[in-house]
């Protein structure tokens, strides 16, 4: 579908009232409300060119169709890259990554991919297109639209076209996982987050075993992104495997060749499921105590005999929870007073994936936030016959 066709068909759509089901990748489909059925189906898949790459002045354009990885390999030719950390790559569209406002595991390294960007083209729910922003770094008075449209699930407008601020790619990348014995998971996270080095990246992991790299020990295990110069990501390793052995880990395993793969297989875990009988929780909070929530999470499911997988981002705060059975029947039983506990240790905390049938009588997004209201008069306004994307969002948006 051209941009043309786009144009026309939301503006029929608009006018005959009919409501749309926006589709991207469609690798974030389980995250938060499922789509309710819809009129029309609408894909920007189409929307795939790399407009302009201004590589002397760090920035470029892309249609948002474009899938993350063929984004990041033409950027790359001139040694560059935009963070869009997201599961699944190779299927996600650029647009899709921002409309869903996920939150990427190096964002405290890089900037989330929403601060990067620094213009956008949106079509609207009538049909007509509104921009925001340019093609400079320093270009927006005021409050920048292009923020309103990102995380908002395509309720508010269609993205079609965003602009960004790109980084030069890093010169090394390293990957290092650890088994945790008994008793030093504290020790080591303690030793990781206040490294002289920022990992790019950090986790504390239990299960996921397959997909992600390296074995549990009794703690789980450890795995650390580092990222920059030969000379940066040398230094970061002599440091944090000392640092690992003075928390108790005896042994530190070092990936070079295949690291990025490595961290693609940690994002794709994040929204994994087995079959039809699992659910995974996204529990977002400071980092501090991004640990404990995950324990108590953990031992929330496990009190309902559900097998777990936990995933915590030690840099960042998010927790990831996957709850599973081995059958179907057995899990949607066990599930409903499960996530009844989830939810009142974490109101907020969010369903990211899971293809389990019982998910439509859950309520995927948790308790809704104290903007919730705003929020709603903002889709009466830029949406008032409610034909895009409707219910999926929070509180029903």
């Amino acid at each position: 579908m051209t941009l043309d066709d786009l144009r026309k068909t939301v503006a029929d759509c608009n006018r005959e009232r009919r409501t749309i089901d926006l589709q991207g990748g469609n690798t974030l489909r389980a995250f938060g409300a499922p789509q309710p059925r819809a009129d029309v189906t609408i894909s920007t898949n189409g929307l795939s060119e790399l407009l302009t790459h201004e590589y002397h002045d760090l920035t470029c354009s892309t249609r948002s169709g474009i899938r993350v990885a063929d984004f990041a390999v033409q950027i790359a030719k001139h040694g560059q890259f935009v963070p869009i950390d997201v599961p699944q790559r190779r299927k996600a569209t650029v647009g899709g990554a921002l409309a869903s406002g996920w939150l990427g595991p190096r964002r405290h390294f890089y900037a989330r991919a929403r601060d990067l960007v620094i213009g956008s083209q949106v079509l609207l729910a009538d049909g007509t297109m509104a921009s925001a922003g340019g093609m400079v770094v320093k270009n927006v008075s005021g409050y920048d639209m292009t923020k309103l449209y990102i995380g908002s699930f395509g309720t508010l407008g269609i993205i079609t076209q965003l602009n960004f601020k790109t980084l030069p790619l890093p010169q090394r990348r390293r990957v290092l996982i650890a088994k945790l014995p008994e008793g030093t998971r504290d020790r080591a996270a303690a030793q990781v987050t206040s490294s002289p080095v920022t990992p790019a990246a950090a986790f504390c992991i239990e299960g996921f075993r397959k997909a992600i790299d390296g074995e549990d020990g009794i703690d789980g295990r450890i795995y650390i992104l580092l990222e920059g110069s030969e000379t940066l990501v040398d230094r970061a390793t002599r440091d944090l495997r000392s640092a690992l052995g003075r928390a108790g880990v005896p042994e530190t395993t070092i990936l070079d060749t295949g690291a990025g793969e490595s961290f693609e297989r940690i994002l794709d875990a994040s929204i994994e499921s087995v079959g039809e009988r699992s659910v995974t929780y996204r529990d977002l909070g400071m980092p501090g105590d991004a640990l404990a929530r995950g324990t108590a999470l953990r031992d929330a499911a496990n009190r309902h005999e559900l097998f777990t997988d936990t995933l915590v981002d030690m840099m960042n705060g998010d927790v990831f929870l996957r709850v599973s059975e081995r059958d179907s029947r057995a899990f949607a039983e066990k599930l409903e007073g499960c996530d009844d506990e989830i939810r009142a240790l974490r109101p907020r905390s969010v369903i990211a994936a899971g293809d389990a049938p019982i998910r439509a009588s859950l309520n995927s997004w948790g308790a809704d936030p104290p903007a919730i209201e705003k929020m709603r008069a903002l889709k009466a306004q830029f949406d008032p016959n409610r034909i895009l994307n409707p219910g999926r969002f929070v509180g029903g948006i």
